[in-house]
């Protein structure tokens, strides 16, 4: 656990100085990553997503790709396709910005529902099928899509099926002032992105990720977390529960919450403090007021 929990507080401590008064985001980004999930980041434009996504490719060393999604995109602008030479008679696949390790899906509500889709396959099963033929993707293989809020104009909201195949969901927020003093005081976030050096490299990260799961959860970590996943579903103030989905997706988290504190186990405090970005997206009240999902849901299920 010492060589891991060295490499991640190097990634930690690099993006913070890059990404300044946001080390929860940080740290929950890349427990998404460790655990092999896919994140989503919805906040006004300007708060640092896309910086957040160049910090972890440059300090994790992984090839990078951001896809800027807009209403005209289609289906094979992300995936590639095969176009015919005339000099050898045969279609040659050209790949599209989806064969990488670290995707940047940016704006990912703006495109229509059709574009949207083509990042399911991708997300869920790490393979493409392109005109009949199953192409593998890279490893690791990780999915950061930034949305812009629901009232903005020319969105096209993500349908529950695909918010649920994302691990997390968080927001970046305003910086305090004396955050936004050091940006404002600071270099510029795009030359201290070039002089990142990497911490690690894919391979080292999937080492990492292959930790995750074996990370002890007890019975009674267990037995709190059905707790949890079964006040969603039969709490009246919820329109729907927690899919089986979000409940692995709460233990992995958990479980890589604890690897990054050098931990072995679970503990309750992992659980909790991952649920927030793992069920926010997953869950909605019934009732239109200003009572929070993950808030409710943690208040209504005691440790025991």
């Amino acid at each position: 656990m010492h060589a891991s929990k060295k490499i991640i507080d190097t990634v930690v401590a690099q993006a913070c100085q890059v990404i300044l008064g946001k080390e929860r985001q940080v740290r929950l980004a890349l427990a998404c990553l460790l655990a092999r999930g896919h994140l989503l980041i919805e906040d006004l434009p300007g708060m640092g997503k896309t910086t957040l996504a160049h910090v972890l490719a440059n300090t994790l060393g992984l090839s990078f790709q951001r896809i800027q999604f807009t209403s005209d995109l289609l289906p094979s602008d992300i995936l590639g396709v095969s176009v015919f030479e005339p000099g050898s008679g045969h279609f040659t696949f050209h790949a599209g910005p989806i064969f990488a390790q670290l995707i940047l899906a940016d704006e990912v509500n703006r495109a229509t529902p059709k574009t949207q889709s083509a990042l399911l396959e991708a997300m869920e099963e790490h393979q493409v099928t392109i005109e009949g033929e199953t192409r593998p993707l890279p490893e690791p293989f990780f999915v950061i899509a930034t949305q812009n809020p629901g009232h903005y104009i020319g969105t096209f909201p993500l349908p529950e099926s695909q918010l649920d195949r994302f691990l997390m969901r968080i927001d970046m927020g305003y910086p305090d002032r004396s955050a936004e003093r050091g940006l404002l005081a600071g270099r510029d976030r795009r030359e201290m992105l070039r002089d990142l050096q990497p911490a690690a490299d894919a391979a080292q990260l999937a080492g990492i990720q292959a930790k995750v799961p074996t990370v002890h959860a007890s019975e009674a970590l267990l037995d709190y977390l059905q707790a949890l996943v079964a006040f969603s579903r039969d709490a009246p103030e919820f329109d729907t529960g927690l899919s089986t989905r979000a409940a692995l997706s709460l233990l992995r988290g958990s479980q890589a919450w604890a690897l990054m504190d050098g931990r072995d186990h679970v503990l309750p405090e992992d659980l909790q403090a991952v649920l927030p970005a793992a069920v926010r997206h997953r869950l909605r009240l019934r009732a239109a007021d200003s009572e929070d999902a993950a808030e409710l849901l943690l208040a209504g299920v005691p440790v025991v």
